[in-house]
């Protein structure tokens, strides 16, 4: 195969990807869907008490122990459709995720001399989304994290969109600044610390809207958000995510970045745009992360800290080469 025939194949693997994508939503879609009928709470069973997202402390059972004890008042066959229709969304997600991986090796192979593929926004873009859902499907089997399919296929499909309509640029070799093996480190370690980040910050924000309905009395017996785990278990899952993340980013921002920065341009730190809001990211997550370690913070105030962090994430990725244009170091990222 020539660089374009693999660089055509990128373009229909990401393709390909997002309508598999879309299948995984719609199929959790009918899978909650379908538990609102039954009154299974969809994509929590058999969550054990010690895990991430036990909710109440208590087991959840599964659907034979429910059926044989006769307290969910449904058949077998209803909840086991429940749990089909789950189960088929997540395989749906790893075909998605397993073409995603297949774009970015392509999308490298596609370029004369081979290189990584994120060279520019929309390579990082993808990259960054692939992070995301390898995040959700890794955790998702330890932790039992299938509740959080539906908002994370629904991510990675506008995701997916937007770097398509507005980011693609043909692929091609990178320019001097980039050939250097710790670009490779550096952006896989941002990419692993990002995904916990936006994973995490799912969870802050499902926290926050269940947390309102709960106090205004509108949360909805049966609905999505009565059917997700309790208030705790969604700020604790949150911060476990968190705390994953921010050594990595630690590594990628202070110091893997520095030392890029220092083979690509002469010195390890430039006061460059991206360079300083990689910073003040390190800064807002380090506070959250000492608040709610040490201050005792829960709940909504640590969740709202943490959505700003994922917040100075999305500019530093991308509100810097909008608004600052040619002015960074990182301009050829656009």
């Amino acid at each position: 195969m020539t660089t374009a025939d693999f660089a055509a194949f990128s373009n229909n693997a990401v393709m390909f990807a997002s309508i598999v994508y879309v299948l995984a939503f719609v199929a959790h879609v009918v899978e909650w869907a379908a538990a609102r009928t039954t009154g299974q709470p969809a994509g929590q069973v058999a969550i054990p008490e010690r895990e991430l997202v036990g909710a109440d402390g208590a087991t959840v059972a599964t659907p034979a122990e429910a059926a044989a004890s006769g307290g969910s008042g449904t058949g077998v066959d209803e909840d086991e459709r429940v749990d089909r229709w789950g189960r088929i969304g997540v395989a749906l997600t790893v075909v998605a995720v397993l073409l995603h991986l297949a774009a970015l090796v392509t999308r490298g192979l596609g370029s004369d001399p081979v290189r990584v593929p994120w060279g520019n926004m929309y390579e990082f873009t993808l990259a960054g989304a692939f992070g995301v859902s390898l995040m959700y499907l890794v955790l998702g089997r330890r932790y039992h994290l299938r509740w959080m399919g539906l908002p994370v296929t629904g991510f990675e499909v506008v995701v997916l969109m937007l770097a398509v309509l507005l980011l693609y640029v043909p692929a091609g070799p990178l320019v001097p600044a980039l050939h250097s093996y710790w670009l490779v480190i550096h952006v896989m370690a941002a990419v692993v610390a990002s995904g916990a980040f936006a994973v995490g910050a799912i969870a802050a924000v499902l926290f926050l809207v269940k947390d309102r309905a709960t106090r205004r009395g509108s949360l909805r017996p049966g609905g999505y958000l009565d059917r997700l785990p309790d208030l705790p278990a969604l700020d604790r899952l949150s911060y476990r995510l968190h705390a994953f993340g921010f050594p990595i980013w630690t590594f990628a921002a202070l110091v893997a970045g520095p030392i890029w920065a220092e083979y690509a341009w002469g010195r390890y730190w430039n006061w460059d745009p991206k360079e300083v809001w990689a910073f003040i990211t390190w800064v807002v997550y380090a506070a959250y992360l000492h608040a709610r370690a040490t201050a005792g913070w829960r709940g909504k105030a640590a969740a709202m800290i943490a959505l700003v962090g994922f917040a100075t994430l999305l500019f530093n990725f991308v509100g810097i080469n909008f608004f600052f244009g040619g002015g960074s170091l990182h301009s050829y990222a656009g």
